[in-house]
């Protein structure tokens, strides 16, 4: 899944990243922030993770995952005042590696990474 140049401009601006898990019981949602997100050459999301356990719980039992994210300083369709992204994919957490020990020099907080691979993007502002 190609991520757009508006998306990756969106993320170099702050704002509120959710990101969605759930198993057959609920939903489960937890926010971050759009500075955190770092996306790699293959083009998968990594986010710093401190906290996060009950995301990571539902991960293991569902790799689906679901963020929304947008920045109001990134025009939007017909030049709105602000654009957002709703991400589809499945999601993993990093406990060790060159990657983790690369988010970890940024984020010395984290105790993990979490990993998303995206299937689909969609603008929606």
């Amino acid at each position: 899944m190609k991520l757009t140049e508006k998306f990756l401009d969106v993320i170099k601006h702050e704002g509120v990243v959710s990101i969605v898990s759930w198993t057959k019981d609920e939903p489960h949602v937890i926010n971050t922030w759009n500075s955190y997100l770092f996306v790699t050459d293959d083009e998968r999301i990594l986010i710093p993770a401190a906290g996060m356990r009950i995301t990571q719980k539902n991960i293991e039992a569902n790799s689906k995952v679901k963020l929304t994210l947008g920045s109001k300083e990134v025009l939007g369709y017909r030049d709105y005042p602000g654009t957002g992204f709703l991400i589809e994919g499945t999601g993993k957490f990093i406990i060790s590696g060159n990657e983790f020990d690369s988010m970890y020099q940024k984020f010395p907080f984290l105790s993990r990474v979490l990993e998303i691979t995206v299937s689909t993007i969609k603008q929606t502002l």
